[in-house]
C-alpha cells in the first residue's frame, strides 16, 4: 500500500515538473511577435524567431503578426471636386511596426487596427478624389491616385502600424448614371475631335494655299526665264543668218539647202515627183546649180 502511494506521489511530481517545464519554454514563430505578460503587465516583446524561456504560473505569453497584412476597405461612394458621385473599391496593405504601442492603444486588437485604417484611409481618398475632377480621378488611377490616398493617411504611428501601399480595385461610375455619364464623355470627346479636325484642315489649307503660291511664282520665274532664253536664241539664229547672207560663197550655198529642204517638205505624195515650173525660184536655183556642175565638169 505504501509502495502503490509513493508511485502516486512519484508520478504526479513528474507531471507538476514537465508541466512546469513546458510552461517555462516560449516558442517564436517568424511571422510572430511574441508578447510577455505578467500579471496582465508587458514585461517582455520578443521578435527573434527561436525558442526562448519565461517564468511559469507568473507570466504568461500573447502573439501578434509580424508581416505584411492585407485588409479589404468597404466599398464605398465618393464625391469628385465636379460633384460627380464613384464608388471606390479598395484595400491596403500595412503591418504592426511597434508592438508596444500598439497594444497600448489599439488593445493588441487586429479588428480594431482594421477599423482605424478604414476611417483613415476612407477620409483621405475623400478628401484627394474631393479635389479632382471626375476625368483627373479615371486618367490617374493607375497610380497616381493610391500615392496621394497614402500620402493622405496621417496618425498611424500613433497606434504603432505602417501603411505600406494603398490600392483601387475598382473607382467606377454608380450604375444608376453610369450610361448618362458615358454618353457625355463621348459627346465632349467627339466635340474635341472635331475642333482638332478643323483646326488641322484650316492649317492644311493654309499650307496648300503657300504652296500654290509658291509654284505660281516658280512657274512664272521659268516661264520669264525661258523667254528670255528663247529671245536670245532667236537673236542669235538672226545673227547666224545675216553672217551666212553677208558672204556671198556662203548665201548661195545657204540657198541651196533651204532649196532642197523646201522641196523634201513638198514631197509628200507616194510617187515622190516634184514638179516645178519654169519661173519657179526653186526651178532656177536647181538650173543654176546645173548649170555651174556642167561648166565645172570638164575643168575637173
Amino acid at each position: 500500500m505504501k509502495k502503490t502511494i509513493r508511485n502516486i506521489v512519484i508520478v504526479v511530481l513528474l507531471v507538476v515538473i514537465l508541466t512546469g517545464a513546458l510552461s517555462c519554454l516560449v516558442v517564436t514563430q517568424a511571422n510572430q511577435y511574441t508578447i510577455v505578460r505578467q500579471f496582465g503587465k508587458v514585461v517582455d516583446i520578443r521578435d527573434t524567431a527561436g525558442i526562448s524561456f519565461k517564468v511559469p504560473f507568473l507570466q504568461d505569453t500573447q502573439t501578434l503578426p509580424n508581416t505584411v497584412l492585407l485588409y479589404d476597405l468597404p466599398v464605398s461612394d465618393v464625391i469628385t471636386k465636379d460633384k460627380k458621385t464613384m464608388v471606390a473599391d479598395s484595400f491596403v496593405l500595412w503591418r504592426i511596426s511597434d508592438p508596444q504601442k500598439f497594444i497600448q492603444t489599439l488593445n493588441s486588437s487586429v479588428s480594431n487596427a482594421e477599423s482605424r485604417l478604414s476611417t483613415l484611409v476612407y477620409n483621405a481618398m475623400n478628401n484627394t478624389i474631393s479635389g479632382m475632377n471626375q476625368s483627373e480621378v479615371i486618367s490617374g488611377r493607375d497610380g497616381e491616385l493610391a500615392s496621394a490616398i497614402k500620402a493622405g493617411v496621417t496618425g498611424l504611428e500613433q497606434y504603432g502600424i505602417e501603411l505600406i501601399a494603398v490600392e483601387t480595385k475598382r473607382l467606377d461610375l454608380p450604375d444608376d448614371n453610369k450610361e448618362a455619364v458615358y454618353q457625355r464623355m463621348i459627346s465632349e470627346r467627339n466635340n474635341i475631335a472635331a475642333q482638332y479636325t478643323a483646326s488641322g484642315e484650316s492649317e492644311a489649307q493654309k499650307i496648300r494655299s503657300e504652296t500654290d503660291k509658291e509654284v505660281e511664282i516658280m512657274l512664272s520665274e521659268a516661264k520669264a526665264q525661258a523667254e528670255v532664253l528663247q529671245a536670245e536664241g532667236e537673236a542669235e539664229y538672226m545673227r547666224i543668218l545675216s553672217d551666212a547672207y553677208a558672204d556671198p560663197d556662203r548665201a548661195e550655198f545657204y540657198n541651196f539647202v533651204r532649196s532642197l529642204d523646201a522641196a523634201k517638205a513638198s514631197l509628200t505624195n507616194e510617187d515622190n515627183i516634184l514638179i516645178l515650173g519654169p519661173d519657179s525660184p526653186l526651178a532656177q536655183i536647181f538650173n543654176d546649180t546645173t548649170l555651174t556642175e556642167n561648166t565645172t565638169a570638164p575643168t575637173a
